[in-house]
């Protein structure tokens, strides 16, 4: 019998820089997909160029796949491609499906709604094909170095050598290393316990907002000024720099979810799963971007 089978989707990510190579190590023939023509040195993990969106080369035999990018895009693609075989789907989603639902933006209402649609059509997906699925819904995400929340912090504060204390930010966090979600994913193959299910994952560790950044900051090799900041002045702070942001600046909803805890009931996932995550314990090179497998 030959090696099982898997397409990693979005294995350039966080997730996948992760995940392949474990793959890879427990037998695993990897075809990783990414847009960009990349190289790899060994036998068992092959790139393949292309994206959900323009395409991707004719696939073989697949026993599972991974969906480490957009939701939305996935579900399309799966509904619509042509599979051989019934290959397990493992696919990433986001808290931020039921934690910005009731936002008081309506960018932030639309995401979710959007999220929720994309977890509905990858249902429908898999249903119609009769595939094994299971969705993994995340809280905040760090641990490559590529992340676009806590990772730019470390890089701000290394540069300026001063960065702001959120005293009043009480909300609840609850970080997730890649590592430990690559090991989620893995979990999930061939475990019947999770099939048709959409789990809450999450970090071992809750901490309030302002605590997480703390150890950000405490983590980095250099020393920075920390300048306490209140909401008023924060605000403040905010639309001065928005001129300065082509992008935009975070609105008064992150403001006010800067108190409420976003965390997830991650219990169901650590049983069916038997899935152990690390707690938030950054050191400096946690914020280094890990190389490509």
């Amino acid at each position: 019998m030959g090696k099982p089978a898997a397409l990693v989707l979005g294995a350039s990510g966080q997730i996948g820089r992760f995940l392949v190579p474990r793959l890879r190590d427990a037998g695993w023939m990897v075809l990783a997909a990414s847009r960009q023509p990349r190289m790899t040195q060994h036998p068992d993990v092959t790139w393949l160029q292309g994206d959900l969106f323009s395409g991707l080369p004719t696939l073989p035999a697949l026993d599972a796949i991974f969906s480490l990018g957009p939701l939305d895009g996935f579900a399309r693609w799966l509904d619509s491609s042509h599979l051989h075989g019934t290959p397990q789907i493992v696919a990433l989603g986001s808290m931020s499906a039921l934690s910005k639902r009731q936002s008081s933006d309506p960018r932030e209402g639309k995401l979710a709604q959007s999220l929720l649609d994309a977890e509905a059509g990858l249902q429908s997906a898999a249903r119609s094909r009769g595939l094994a699925w299971t969705i993994l819904r995340c809280t905040l995400i760090y641990g490559a170095g590529i992340d676009h929340s806590l990772s730019p912090i470390a890089r701000i504060a290394t540069k300026y050598r001063i960065f702001p204390r959120l005293p009043f930010a009480s909300g609840l966090r609850q970080p997730v290393h890649a590592c430990d979600l690559a090991g989620a994913c893995l979990a999930a193959v061939g475990n019947a316990q999770v099939d048709g299910r959409i789990l809450a994952v999450g970090g071992a560790e809750r901490l309030p907002f302002s605590s997480m950044l703390d150890r950000v900051i405490d983590s980095l090799q250099v020393k920075v000024l920390r300048v306490p900041l209140n909401p008023v002045a924060m605000r403040l702070g905010m639309g001065l720099a928005r001129p300065f942001r082509p992008g935009g600046m975070p609105g008064p909803a992150f403001l006010a979810r800067l108190s409420a805890d976003l965390v997830a009931d991650d219990g169901p996932a650590r049983a069916l799963l038997g899935w152990s995550p690390r707690g938030f314990a950054p050191d400096a090179s946690t914020w280094t971007p890990k190389v490509l497998f």
